[in-house]
C-alpha cells in the first residue's frame, strides 16, 4: 500500500500544468511559439519573401549606418565637440547592450510583427530628433532613441534567421541581414559627398525619417501575411495575448519581471558610469580630479556587486545562467566582445585619420571605413556555403583569428602618410580584418545557436549581439580614453614652435583645420605626426586584444552540424519558460499573478 504521506508530498512538489490564465511564462511564449510552427509550414514562396524582406530593410538601416557615420563627425565638429564621438559613441554601444536582449523577450512575448512595428516608431522619432538637433546634448538624445530602434530590428533580423533556418544551413543565410554592404560600401561614399556637397548633415539624417518606414513594409507585410495563412488553416495553435490572460494589472507586473527591468538598469548604469566618463576626463584640460568624473566612476563600481547579486537571485534574469556554465555559450559569447573591443578601437577615429593623416577626401574616406563591412559580406555566404557541405565551424574560427590579427599588424606599420605604400597598407589592414572576422564572428554565432534549444534561441541570440555592443563600448571607451588623453598634448608639442594657437582647433574640430592648412604645409604635417602617434598607440593595443580571441576560439566546441534547427533534443514539455530552465522559486520581492480559482486545474 503506497504512503499516503509520500503521495501528498509528490502532488505539492509536482510541476503544475500550465494554465494560460496565470503567468506569461506558465506555457511557450506566443511569439517563439509561432515561429517554431511557422518552421515546419512556410512553403519556398513565402521563405524568399521573408528573406527578400529582411534584405531590403537590411539595406536601408546599412546604409543609414554607413552615411550617418559619416555625418556623424561632422554633427560633433559643428557642436565644437568633435572628441564627444567616442563618448557618443559610448552610450549607443550600452543602450544597444541593454536593449538586444530585451528586444528578444519581448518578441518571444509579443510577436515578431509587433516588434518590428515598435522599432520603425523608435527609429523614425530618433532621426528626427537627431536631425533637428542645435547643440549635442538633444543630438545624443535622439541618437539614444534611435539606436534602440536599430538595435531591436538587427536583433531580430537574426532571430528571425535563426528561427528559419537549420544548423547547417544557418550560417550561410546569417549574413542576409548584411548583404546589402555588397552593394552600400560603394555608393555609400558617393551620397555622402552628394549630400554634403549640396547641403549639410541635418538633411542627411532627416531624409531616413521617410526611406526607413517605407523599407520596413515588406517585412511588416509577409510577417503578417504568413501568420494569417498559418492560423487560417488550423496548423498553429491559437494564443491568446499575455494582455487578454493576465488583466492589465497582472500583466505589467509579470512583464516588469519577465524583462528583468532591475537588471537592465543596473547593467546600463555600471557600463553607462563607468565607460563614459573615461572618454571625456582628458582634453585639452585634464578633469580627473573633477565630481562629474570621480562620482560616476564610484556609483558604476558599486553597482557592479548589486547586479551580480541580482542575476543570481532574480526570478527571470536577463541572461540565463543555467546556459552560462556551458563553453558552447561562454566561448562565443566571449568572442564577440574581444572580436569588437578590437575592431572599434581602431574604428572609433577611423574615418577622421583617414580624412586628417592620409589626405583621402570623403569618398575614399568612407568606403574605406565600410571596406570592413564589404569583405566580410563577400568571405561570409562563401563560407557558408562551405560549411554547409563540411557541417564544422572550429577550423575556420581559428584560421579568422590569426588572420584578424595580421590585419592589426599592417594598421601599425600604415598609419598616416601621402605615400601609395602607406594607403594601400590601411586599406590592406582593414581588408585582412574584415577577412579574419568573417571566418570567426558569425561562425561563433551559428556554433552558439547550434547548442541551445529553440525556445532560448531569440534571448541568446539576443545576448550574443549584446555582447557586440559591450565589446563596442569598451573599444570606444580605450579609444576615446587614449585620444583624449594624449592627443591634446602631442598636439601642442607638434605645433609648439609652429602655430601654438592651431593646438586647440586641430583637436576640437580637425576638418576645419586641416581645410585651412593642406597637406605639405608645416601646420598639416605637424597634425599628421601627432594623428600617426594616436594611431600607433590605438593599433598596439588592438593587436593584444587578439590573444584572448584566439583563446576563446579554442574553448569553442566543435559539433558536427546537422539539418535540424538545433542539435539539442527539444522535449517540447508544455511547461517552458521560453527564457531558461523551469521557472525558479520567486526572490526579492516577486510576486506571481493572482490566480482565479477557475485558472487552476
Amino acid at each position: 500500500m503506497s504512503d499516503p504521506s509520500k503521495s501528498s508530498n509528490v502532488e505539492a512538489n509536482a510541476v503544475p500544468p500550465p494554465c494560460p490564465e496565470a503567468s506569461i511564462s506558465d506555457s511557450k511564449l506566443p511569439g517563439a511559439a509561432r515561429m517554431k510552427a511557422l518552421y515546419t509550414s512556410l512553403t519556398v514562396v513565402e521563405r524568399i519573401a521573408i528573406f527578400s524582406s529582411v534584405f531590403i530593410i537590411g539595406f536601408a538601416y546599412g546604409l543609414d549606418n554607413l552615411l550617418r557615420g559619416t555625418y556623424e563627425p561632422y554633427a560633433t565638429s559643428s557642436f565644437g565637440e568633435h572628441s564627444l564621438l567616442s563618448t557618443i559613441n559610448v552610450i549607443l554601444s550600452v543602450v544597444a547592450a541593454a536593449s538586444q536582449p530585451t528586444a528578444a523577450k519581448i518578441a518571444d512575448i509579443f510577436g515578431r510583427v509587433e516588434l518590428v512595428t515598435f522599432s520603425v516608431f523608435l527609429y523614425v522619432v530618433g532621426t528626427v530628433v537627431e536631425a533637428v538637433a542645435k547643440n549635442v546634448s538633444t543630438y545624443a538624445g535622439g541618437s539614444v532613441i534611435f539606436q534602440v530602434g536599430q538595435s531591436m530590428i538587427k536583433a531580430l533580423n537574426s532571430i528571425i534567421v535563426s528561427d528559419l533556418t537549420s544548423t547547417r544551413s544557418r550560417l550561410f543565410f546569417s549574413y542576409t541581414p548584411i548583404a546589402p554592404a555588397l552593394i552600400t560600401t560603394w555608393v555609400s561614399g558617393n551620397i555622402a559627398n552628394a549630400v554634403l556637397s549640396a547641403t549639410d548633415w541635418h538633411w542627411g539624417i532627416g531624409m531616413w525619417c521617410i526611406i526607413y518606414p517605407v523599407s520596413a513594409l515588406p517585412l511588416i507585410t509577409s510577417l503578417w501575411a504568413v501568420t494569417r495563412r498559418v492560423k487560417k488553416q488550423g496548423t498553429l495553435e491559437k494564443f491568446s495575448t499575455p494582455l487578454q490572460a493576465l488583466g492589465p494589472r497582472d500583466f505589467i507586473v509579470e512583464l516588469f519581471w519577465m524583462l528583468d527591468i532591475i537588471g537592465i538598469i543596473l547593467l546600463v548604469a555600471i557600463l553607462a558610469l563607468l565607460l563614459a566618463p573615461l572618454t571625456i576626463a582628458g582634453g585639452a584640460q585634464s578633469q580627473w580630479k573633477s565630481a562629474h568624473i570621480i562620482a560616476p566612476l564610484v556609483v558604476s563600481a558599486f553597482c557592479v556587486p548589486v547586479f551580480i547579486y541580482w542575476e543570481l537571485r532574480a526570478p527571470r534574469p536577463l541572461i540565463p545562467m543555467t546556459l552560462m556554465k556551458d563553453r558552447a555559450v561562454w566561448a562565443p559569447l566571449g568572442i564577440a566582445i574581444s572580436r569588437n573591443i578590437g575592431y572599434h578601437l581602431q574604428a572609433n577615429y577611423l574615418y577622421t585619420i583617414l580624412v586628417v593623416a592620409f589626405d583621402f577626401d570623403v569618398t575614399a574616406a568612407t568606403r574605406i571605413s565600410s571596406l570592413f563591412s564589404f569583405v566580410q559580406v563577400v568571405v561570409g555566404p562563401l563560407l557558408g556555403l562551405v560549411v554547409f557541405r563540411v557541417r564544422r565551424l572550429k577550423v575556420f574560427i581559428l584560421s579568422g583569428t590569426v588572420i584578424y590579427m595580421v590585419g592589426f599588424g599592417l594598421l601599425i606599420r600604415y598609419r598616416g602618410s601621402l605615400t601609395g605604400n602607406s594607403k594601400v597598407g590601411v586599406v590592406a589592414g582593414q581588408v585582412l580584418l574584415g577577412f579574419g572576422s568573417a571566418l570567426f564572428s558569425w561562425p561563433a554565432q551559428a556554433s552558439m545557436q547550434a547548442h541551445i534549444k529553440h525556445e532560448h534561441l531569440a534571448v541568446m541570440t539576443g545576448t550574443f549581439l549584446a555582447s557586440y555592443n559591450v565589446g563596442s563600448a569598451i573599444g570606444n571607451t580605450i579609444s576615446g580614453a587614449i585620444w583624449t588623453q594624449l592627443l591634446p598634448s602631442s598636439l601642442h608639442h607638434e605645433l609648439g614652435g609652429i602655430n601654438s594657437l592651431l593646438a586647440t582647433s586641430a583637436y576640437k574640430d580637425p576638418f576645419t583645420a586641416i581645410a585651412q592648412w593642406p597637406m605639405g604645409t608645416p601646420e598639416r604635417m605637424a597634425i599628421v605626426r601627432s594623428y600617426q602617434y594616436i594611431q600607433h598607440r590605438i593599433t598596439i593595443t588592438g593587436i593584444c586584444l587578439c590573444v584572448p580571441i584566439m583563446a576563446f576560439a579554442l574553448a569553442v566546441r566543435d559539433p558536427k552540424l546537422n539539418d535540424e534547427q538545433t542539435l539539442v533534443i527539444d522535449d517540447d514539455l508544455p511547461y517552458q519558460t521560453g527564457l531558461s530552465e523551469p521557472l525558479p522559486q520567486p526572490k526579492i520581492g516577486y510576486r506571481e499573478p493572482t490566480k482565479s480559482p477557475a485558472a487552476v486545474h
